[in-house]
């Protein structure tokens, strides 16, 4: 078990399930870093590290690539890009990837979110996705998403998610926490 005070989440702090996250991180006592660039809004913003142009640049890929490992198109437009130039920074230094979102039929995430995941499965790291339109958690295994009830085991973890959280998914947020920490303090 992760002495949850060693333990530091990344994020974006964006509205939603970043946010989530980053609240049951400071319930729970962990540290948390949040990731953000000149223009981004953020819901939640403790622990800021702001990217420098060039710190974005290191997590930068060509559009079409990006298109094509999430099998949809993001055209050359400056906003995306950022994102998920950001996104590079938060997976980079977790250990382990949770995010709530939808997982789609092509088995990658819906939105900005789904590149938090390609990053994870690319970087060979563990990562758990809360489908909230199952109500249910899933682990990226073998080439397939399992049912699974993740338990925090990493003393990086990166979290991601839509705006768009449901009471199910902050439910589910909060019940990670617990299975991996016990009682909040």
């Amino acid at each position: 078990m992760i002495e949850k005070t060693k333990c530091t989440l990344y994020s974006g702090g964006m509205k939603g399930a970043e946010a989530a996250f980053g609240e049951a991180a400071e319930q729970w006592g962990l540290q948390e870093v949040n990731f953000s660039y000149e223009g981004h809004a953020m819901a939640r913003d403790k622990h800021v590290v702001m990217l420098s142009e060039d710190e974005l640049a290191r997590g930068d890929i060509s559009m079409e690539l990006a298109s094509k490992m999430m099998n949809r198109t993001y055209y050359e437009k400056k906003k995306i890009r950022k994102v998920l130039q950001s996104i590079f920074h938060m997976v980079n230094k977790g250990h382990q990837v949770f995010v709530v979102g939808k997982i789609l039929e092509d088995n990658s995430v819906k939105g900005g979110t789904g590149w938090a995941v390609e990053l994870a499965r690319l970087f060979n790291r563990p990562v758990s996705v809360y489908d909230q339109e199952q109500k249910a958690w899933f682990t990226w295994k073998e080439g397939a998403w399992k049912p699974e009830f993740p338990m925090i085991a990493f003393d990086t973890i990166a979290c991601s998610g839509t705006r768009n959280l449901t009471d199910d998914g902050k439910a589910a947020i909060a019940d990670l926490f617990v299975r991996s920490f016990g009682a909040s303090r």
